[in-house]
């Protein structure tokens, strides 16, 4: 019997069949109705911090499966540790203009670690910023001494959460941790 690994010593060796060389998530793109509007939310709100921005020419070659006449706007933001961000204003003869439940195909979140949960949500407060009730207790897999999480929605609709787990997480008992949050610089 031949060796699987003949003529592949250049690729790198994938792991329970994934994507050869996989790291880790890069960057998370979302498609806002404004642009200027997220930025000031993700900037003034969470406190990101904008890159660049880009102002691509049009595609007419169904890339993405856009249209051939849709304009687009890009602005990338760092958000400290973990993925950044690709912040996408479009504009599209057929574009659907309807914001997915959650529940929806295609529906989603994203999650923010923090250290202090209280000070976080009071801060989204301040800010004025609609949530989804008050923090809960991480339960099941997610339990662990002080886990805890609360969603909170964009002024466009997007669902987001804040997450805490200064103690780990139950599963963390029979499985290594899937992500600790790096130290916080400034």
């Amino acid at each position: 019997m031949e060796s699987d690994n003949v003529g592949t010593s250049n690729v790198a060796p994938s792991i329970k069949g994934g994507i050869p060389g996989m790291r880790g998530v890069e960057h998370i793109g979302l498609t806002v109705p404004n642009l200027e509007e997220a930025t000031e939310f993700f900037v003034d709100v969470l406190g990101c911090e904008v890159v660049y921005s880009l102002y691509p020419p049009r595609r007419t070659d169904n890339y993405l499966d856009i249209h051939p006449e849709t304009d687009r706007k890009i602005r990338t933001l760092s958000c400290r540790n973990g993925a950044h961000f690709e912040l996408f204003e479009y504009t599209a003869p057929d574009q659907n203009k309807h914001m997915p439940k959650s529940s929806d195909y295609g529906g989603h979140h994203v999650t923010f670690y923090v250290d202090d949960m209280d000070a976080a949500i009071a801060h989204l407060k301040i800010k004025g910023v609609y949530l989804f009730g008050e923090k809960r207790n991480g339960y099941g897999a997610e339990a662990g001494k002080d886990s805890t999480f609360v969603h909170f929605k964009t002024p466009w609709g997007l669902v987001l959460e804040l997450i805490s787990f200064p103690n780990g997480r139950a599963y963390e008992q029979e499985k290594p941790a899937m992500w600790q949050p790096a130290p916080l610089t400034s």
